[in-house]
């Protein structure tokens, strides 16, 4: 890939920020998934809670891959009104509102094959009712907490005994079991050895339980991190989502995967407090802020610009080099978190290999609510 890969021809520029997203580089990614899967489709089943977009939703499907997995009923919705034929909801629908945005959408796609997540045979009891009220069937996966602690039946419970009560329930079809490790840190070695004995746990409890129901279970496992391990287990299906963008974390912490960044923040320095400081328009409202300044975002154009502080709308810069920059000059900028920095803009701008902004896409699935 060329250098400067991110500059675009200032004829075609919106007033920043703006948030820049390069197709070229995310039809690599999308080609880099799929051979790191040896060509093997049914093995993905990327998450979309990244992009948000019904652009790539369709790029996606360019490629042949037929299957997601969403955070939200919008994120859901978006999958729907692209047809993408199988959508696995990872959230579980707690409460009658949820609930009733799940029956609706289901209803107005009868064609599309919807599932979700549960953790309690409480979630199930309502859903089997609601289905039971409505001539609805519910596809669900039992949701496994293997030590991300935020949903989940632990791994090391009786969790096949409520899989049972589960495949009992009328209007319930019990699918398999969704695994979520993103707590799972460190180098490639030690992220592979904790989910290989994690899961080898899992799966002879599963295969009891196979033989127990006489049938075949799925397994949707994994994210980002742990995407190397689960592309090599037979019969899973793997969800990262960051790689349709990658971003700085990623770089530094998974630098086994080759995926290249391929969003972009663009901004512009409108203040010269002292000579060696530089003020740009990137603050906190336009990039993901949850991590400390240090690790909220990437400077392209100079690694001597140091970012010192940030505000709602500044971000200011300090520049310990020799290069002078003006008032009005453009500065570059890769988000250290790209998932809610993308959250933050309504409209992504395209950038083709001229360098030049041909189109605009819209954040669609950023709104909690599209239709339903």
């Amino acid at each position: 890939m060329e250098q400067k890969w991110w500059e675009i021809n200032p004829d075609t520029f919106i007033d920043t920020p703006f948030l820049a997203i390069y197709p070229d580089r995310i039809r690599y990614n999308i080609e880099m998934l799929i051979t790191s899967v040896n060509g093997d489709l049914t093995k993905l089943r990327p998450h979309i809670k990244t992009h948000k977009l019904g652009e790539i939703l369709q790029l996606l499907r360019d490629y042949g891959i037929e299957k997601v997995k969403c955070a939200t009923i919008s994120e859901a919705e978006l999958c729907a009104l692209y047809n993408v034929p199988d959508i696995l909801l990872a959230y579980q629908p707690a409460g009658l509102l949820k609930q009733h945005r799940w029956l609706q959408l289901l209803q107005n796609y009868p064609e599309i094959n919807f599932s979700t997540i549960v953790d309690n045979f409480e979630t199930v009891f309502e859903l089997s009712k609601l289905g039971q009220n409505n001539n609805q069937t519910f596809g669900v996966y039992i949701d496994i907490n293997t030590g991300m602690n935020r949903t989940g039946v632990d791994f090391k419970s009786n969790w096949d005994e409520l899989v049972c009560d589960i495949s009992e329930r009328p209007n319930i079809q019990f699918l398999g079991i969704h695994i979520y490790d993103g707590h799972l840190h460190g180098t490639e070695e030690a992220r592979i050895k904790d989910a290989s004995e994690i899961f080898s746990v899992i799966k002879d409890r599963l295969y009891s339980l196979q033989q127990r129901l006489g049938t075949t279970l799925k397994i949707v496992a994994g994210g980002s991190g742990t995407f190397p391990f689960y592309a090599t287990q037979e019969g899973v299906e793997c969800s990262p989502g960051t790689f349709v963008f990658w971003d700085t974390n990623y770089q530094i912490h998974l630098p086994e995967q080759d995926f290249l960044p391929a969003a972009v923040l663009v901004g512009t320095i409108i203040s010269k407090p002292e000579n060696a400081t530089l003020c740009i328009d990137i603050g906190y409202k336009a990039v993901a802020s949850e991590n400390p300044l240090d690790k909220r975002l990437t400077i392209l154009n100079d690694i001597n610009l140091i970012p010192v502080s940030q505000s709602e709308e500044h971000l200011v810069l300090q520049n310990n080099g020799s290069q002078q920059y003006n008032l009005g000059e453009i500065i570059y900028v890769v988000p250290y978190h790209i998932c809610p920095t993308c959250a933050l803009y309504e409209t992504v701008q395209v950038v083709n290999a001229r360098h030049d902004i041909y189109d605009q896409w819209t954040v669609l699935a950023r709104k909690r609510k599209i239709n339903i």
